[in-house]
């Protein structure tokens, strides 16, 4: 067997000829010889948008009202390890090689791919560890994705939109009914979109799911600058710090994750304090992540249009600066055009870089898309992120700032450019 986290990552990528190849029957399967069944409550999170976000906030109260718990996210930036947590820390690479092994011996030759294998050893270390809690987070879509091999106690839906179109489909029906293949029977699913599409709601009514929306069975009220009101149709009302998180779409991804709480107070009752506490503590490094310092950092993995509206947004709520310097990488089966039409107008350079993986477009690709937006005459390509990003802060003044967006890569290589800075307020 392989002998260190290396080496096992390595071998994961061998073990199935697709990346990703969406079904739970091999999963299933592999669970059933491993005996994993999860004597503790589970949290599953889906969506498009935000998912990364709830999970964080979710583990963040629950970590302060003393919980252990286990937090499964993907991807990671820049190690393996930042998957999978246990009590508040990432998982050392001696636990993660021990339920890789375990995931292994009971394998039998079922070609798992990689998310389904990893999926597999998290869980089996999460009940190692006896954790009291298990957050979850969908890898892609949601009825297909091995995440959903484990039965959740409460399933949150962030947001809908239209991204991974060549195994969701390109319209929000078909993709809301991925998604709301998370909800389970006679459980809460919490919907955090506030236009849900038709198919959501009908699956969460045939089901049985006790379905509650945002805007209608709980939201939240902006009150100053520093507070916020999450309400639920019950009467509730309870007054709180905004998250550390910026954005003002933060407020959001905080309701659903009260309202799931909510749900939950039986087995895993929390205190007003303990949600106070756990929302000024939250941190989730690249999502609209600002770096200490001059010029100004911004850090975003904004990766489809929903993302980049609110990215726009969030800029544009910044206190007037110099000029905004883009650093900007994706990937060639995103919706480039669509991100680049949220942001032309929030940007007076891009600096544009190809980013070196199969599914990566290259510089040139994004010049023609910036082309088409009319933006060419502000575009400059590089080879690779980190040489756009060392041009950047060559160019950029004290007051300018530079925003690096557009894909989990493009922000993973800023970071490994400048460690100096990496520990970042978010």
């Amino acid at each position: 067997m392989p002998d260190s986290l290396d080496s096992w990552l390595r071998h994961l990528e061998t073990l199935h000829p697709k990346t990703v190849e969406l079904g739970l029957e091999r999963v299933q399967a592999v669970k059933a010889q491993l005996g994993l069944a999860p004597n503790f409550p589970i949290i599953t999170v889906g969506g498009t948008n935000g998912k990364g976000s709830t999970c964080a906030m979710l583990e963040s109260i629950l970590h302060a009202a003393g919980y252990r718990t286990g937090l499964y996210t993907s991807p990671h930036l820049l190690r393996y390890n930042e998957r999978v947590r246990i009590n508040g820390g990432e998982a050392d690479d001696a636990e993660l090689c021990e339920a890789f092994a375990a995931v292994e011996a009971r394998r039998g030759g079922i070609p798992l791919t990689y998310f389904e294998f990893a999926t597999l050893a998290a869980l089996w270390l999460f009940g190692r560890a006896q954790v009291d809690v298990a957050i979850l987070e969908v890898g892609l879509g949601g009825r297909l994705d091995a995440v959903n091999a484990f039965d959740a106690d409460c399933a949150i839906v962030t947001s809908i939109d239209i991204d991974h179109t060549d195994y969701l489909g390109d319209t929000r029906e078909t993709i809301g009914y991925e998604k709301a293949g998370i909800f389970r029977s006679a459980k809460p699913a919490i919907c955090g979109e506030a236009h849900p599409p038709t198919s959501l709601l009908d699956h969460a009514g045939q089901i049985g799911a006790d379905l509650r929306c945002i805007g209608k069975d709980f939201g939240y009220d902006s009150i100053e600058a520093a507070q916020w009101r999450y309400w639920e149709s019950t009467g509730r009302r309870v007054v709180l710090p905004h998250p550390a998180l910026r954005g003002a779409y933060q407020l959001g991804n905080a309701s659903g994750v009260l309202a799931a709480l909510a749900t939950l107070k039986e087995r895993l009752p929390v205190t007003t304090d303990e949600i106070r506490r756990g929302l000024l503590e939250v941190t989730l490094t690249g999502r609209f992540q600002i770096l200490p310092g001059r010029p100004q950092i911004i850090l975003d993995v904004a990766h489809n249009p929903h993302a980049a509206a609110a990215l726009a947004a969030n800029l544009r709520n910044l206190p007037p600066t110099g000029k905004t310097i883009a650093v900007f990488a994706m990937l060639r089966d995103k919706d480039s055009a669509g991100v680049v039409r949220h942001l032309r107008g929030s940007v007076d350079c891009w600096l544009v870089a190809g980013i070196d993986q199969p599914r990566g477009a290259s510089a040139a690709e994004l010049a023609d898309v910036l082309a088409a937006a009319e933006e060419s005459s502000k575009v400059q390509t590089f080879p690779n992120v980190a040489s756009a990003f060392r041009q950047a802060c060559e160019m950029a003044g004290e007051d300018d700032r530079i925003a690096a967006f557009g894909s989990f890569y493009t922000v993973a290589e800023v970071l490994g450019t400048h460690p100096a800075r990496t520990s970042a307020s978010s």
